[in-house]
């Protein structure tokens, strides 16, 4: 928003949180007013502070960015009694869009496509099965309490929907204390696909093509990318004109979203509208070279729009990566908490843009989002903005915390992602197991292996060395030929190596492998190629003992490797006992104890 707002020669006032006093975000506004302590309520989310630093600073407008106020109709109708203008639409359209059962009835009477159900309570089974049938199966019985999938029962026939009505129920009251339930039609398979709206005072709107984001994990996006593989011309326009319908529906003015669910034979179904700019606007902006931003600061200043919908393209293809700080190992990312010690984005790369709000320094606390940046790459094709997204991921240098990457490169370099084959349970079904990390085969073992090994001796040979010259004179002559034995997981490979020049042949596991590189091993990237083919690694740590991690394909691999000769040794060192863990509760992430629910003496 600051970067628009620079661009348009606006002046901006950044509100903090006492512990964002030296965040990004501060650093860039004209002004700054810190609004209270680090936790949410007190700060980002009080409103009384955040008009009292209106006040002071004599802002004409709020720009409410994308999580705490930004859907808010109370911050909405306060700012607009001081005559503040709130950059984003009415006070009307918020609250109408902010209630499910409403925002459904509007899209409905504005002609948008819902999903089937009965509107009512449902009384009994029986009622339930007649109702099921109109619908047509599988249909979903759910708690009209409910949330979190509790007293949430799919039926796909009589039988079932009998069964479901009782055990949903049963759910629904000991969960809720209320047992009524609604039915709708269960869409299997589904695709998350969104449509962004753009509308002005004068009652103009245009829909700014889709964005598919059916890449989740507990519901929140990972990987979204526009336009989509799914959409032909007709759905996307069917769909669009449906957007802009229930954006005229509610008088809507500024930027706004439209989700969709899209099932497998491209039906769509109103889910809900986000009232505010979305997280993933940039690919968006990309493929229609219109900022967004700078959009909803003309229309909310009272300027009509200065496009047509004839005039909105689809140039090429964005995909954007969003980058946790979260350890995707445990059920697909759990947040971690820590310092980056070394941060640096991969912008010298073309067509990458990197939209983040921290730096190298940055602390990542347990009381924001985790998110550490939104990664975007562009291409004339889908092929050509993948490619550009993995090279992007390898050369991207994170260091201090735990991340998403491993996830990231894996999913956009699988082969169901690649064919566009994707849904919402798509993590689930490639990873019923969880998330396991970069799979290696032979072939990337192989890889993996020599590189490790020609890394290894690369800084043996420049610690042999001040200045470039021998440390002792009379030294023998440096060798050029070693045998090693590398540790890899559970197993152990022997390796020999021989260089020539700037290149290591490594025969290793039956095979032989050239590779070859710069070795600047005080950077944290290190480019090299290995069989022709050029690689991007990074060295996380090197030690004496011979301990390496690497990252490769975007996964973390911890190697060690030792001489034939230590190797044949370390057969005689006693084994660490790993520590007895099981009288301990460990938290599985960071966080606030909130409550204990137990007390001494209670079994």
């Amino acid at each position: 928003v600051m970067k628009t707002c620079k661009k348009m020669g606006i002046q901006t006032v950044a509100v903090h949180s006492d512990v964002d006093s030296g965040a990004v975000h501060v650093k860039m506004a004209d002004e700054a007013v810190c609004v209270g302590p680090a936790p949410t309520g007190k700060s980002y989310l009080n409103m009384e502070a955040i008009m009292e630093a209106i006040r002071q600073t004599g802002a004409q407008a709020v720009h409410p960015g994308y999580g705490f106020l930004s859907e808010n109709k109370e911050f909405a109708k306060r700012l607009a009694a001081e005559g503040v203008t709130f950059i984003g639409p009415d006070t009307h359209a918020i609250q109408a869009m902010g209630d499910k059962i409403e925002s459904k009835l509007i899209a409905k009477a504005a002609k948008v496509n819902t999903i089937p159900g009965f509107d009512g309570v449902v009384q009994t089974a029986e009622e339930a099965v007649k109702i099921a049938q109109e619908i047509g199966y599988p249909v979903m019985i759910k708690a009209s309490a409910g949330g979190g999938g509790k007293g949430m029962r799919i039926a796909w026939n009589d039988e079932e929907t009998r069964e479901g009505f009782r055990f949903s129920s049963q759910e629904a009251a000991s969960s809720f204390g209320d047992d009524r339930l609604l039915i709708e039609k269960y869409i299997d398979n589904p695709r998350h696909i969104e449509i962004q709206v753009l509308a002005d005072k004068h009652g103009n709107a245009l829909w700014l093509n889709e964005r598919e984001c059916s890449i989740q994990r507990r519901n929140q996006k990972v990987v979204e990318e526009a336009p989509s593989t799914f959409l032909d011309p007709d759905t996307r326009r069917a769909m669009g004109e449906q957007a802009v319908q229930l954006a005229k529906a509610v008088k809507y003015s500024s930027a706004g979203t439209v989700e969709f669910l899209v099932d497998s034979k491209k039906n769509f179904y109103f889910l809900e509208m986000n009232t505010r700019l979305q997280v993933e606007h940039p690919i968006t902006e990309c493929i229609t070279g219109l900022d967004l931003v700078e959009q909803m600061i003309r229309v909310a200043k009272g300027y009509r729009l200065q496009h047509e919908q004839k005039d909105v393209p689809i140039n090429g293809w964005a995909i954007e990566s969003r980058v946790y700080a979260e350890d995707p190992y445990k059920s697909f990312g759990l947040p971690s908490i820590g310092r980056l010690s070394q941060y640096q984005e991969p912008l010298n790369l073309s067509n990458v843009r990197v939209d983040s709000g921290i730096e190298e320094g940055s602390d990542i606390s347990i009381y924001y989002d985790p998110m550490i940046s939104k990664l975007v790459t562009y291409g004339s094709t889908r092929a050509e903005a993948l490619a550009r997204m993995e090279d992007a991921l390898d050369n991207y240098v994170i260091r201090g915390v735990t991340h998403n990457i491993p996830l990231l490169r894996e999913i956009i370099t699988h082969p169901r992602f690649i064919s566009g084959d994707i849904s919402t349970n798509f993590l689930p079904e490639v990873y019923p197991d969880g998330f396991k990390g970069h799979q290696l085969d032979v072939e990337s073992r192989r890889e993996l292996l020599a590189a490790a090994a020609a890394l290894h001796v690369t800084s043996q040979l420049r610690s042999q060395k001040i200045l470039g010259h021998l440390r002792v004179s009379s030294a023998l002559r440096e060798c050029s030929c070693w045998e090693l034995c590398v540790e890899l997981g559970e197993g152990r490979h022997h390796v020999q190596i021989t260089k020539s020049g700037d290149v290591y042949t490594v025969e290793a596991d039956g095979g032989k492998v050239d590779v070859c590189g710069q070795w600047n091993l005080a950077s944290p990237l290190l480019p090299i190629t290995v069989n022709g083919a050029e690689r991007m690694l990074q060295c996380l740590s090197l030690e004496a003992s011979g301990t390496i991690v690497l990252q490769y394909m975007g996964t973390l691999f911890k190697l060690r490797i030792l001489s034939k000769r230590a190797a044949e040794l370390n057969s005689y060192m006693p084994e660490k006992v790993s520590e007895d863990t099981s009288s301990i509760l460990r938290s599985p992430m960071p966080g606030t104890v909130v409550a204990v629910s137990v007390k001494p003496g209670d079994t």
